[in-house]
């Protein structure tokens, strides 16, 4: 098994690192490469849908990436401590209508020794935004590191 740093125990620069990190590969929308940050086995809560293993996920990512068009994520470190990491994050899409919307919610993250994510329980919200409000529009992929984060943008 490979390794995917940074491992726990998580410092506040590791924490933050892993963070980015996963914004960054979410941002890439490749459901096959996003799932291999996840054990084998991992348990999600995401909304009210549970998925438990690395296959579950991936065909998740997909269901997710072609309902949610245009997606562009923002993740903030909230707290750390041993093997876990809490998020807060944003990420604003469109359904194919053309409706836009920005999604908030929470993240509890727990890793194995290898850094790999063994459990995500995640509680998020929907709220329609106007085309005009968005407030992630940089090109598809990760975030440039001179976007502002969430707090920056006041949300």
């Amino acid at each position: 098994m490979t390794d995917r740093p940074p491992l726990p125990p998580f410092t506040a620069e590791t924490a933050a690192i892993k963070v980015r990190r996963a914004e960054d590969a979410w941002n890439g929308r490749d459901p096959a490469a996003v799932a291999r940050a996840y054990t084998e086995d991992s348990v999600w809560r995401n909304r009210a849908e549970f998925l438990t293993g690395r296959g579950a996920i991936q065909a998740f990512l997909e269901r997710k990436w072609a309902r949610e068009l245009d997606y562009r994520l923002v993740k903030e470190l909230w707290a750390f401590a041993g093997d876990r990491i809490a998020v807060r994050f944003a990420y604003e899409w469109r359904d194919d209508s053309g409706s836009w919307f920005r999604s908030y919610g929470n993240e509890n993250w727990e890793f194995d020794g290898h850094g790999l994510m063994r459990r995500r329980i995640a509680s998020i919200n929907d709220l329609p935004i106007a085309e005009a409000d968005r407030k992630f529009r940089w090109p598809a992929g990760p975030r440039p590191a001179d976007h502002p984060g969430l707090s920056d943008l006041g949300l």
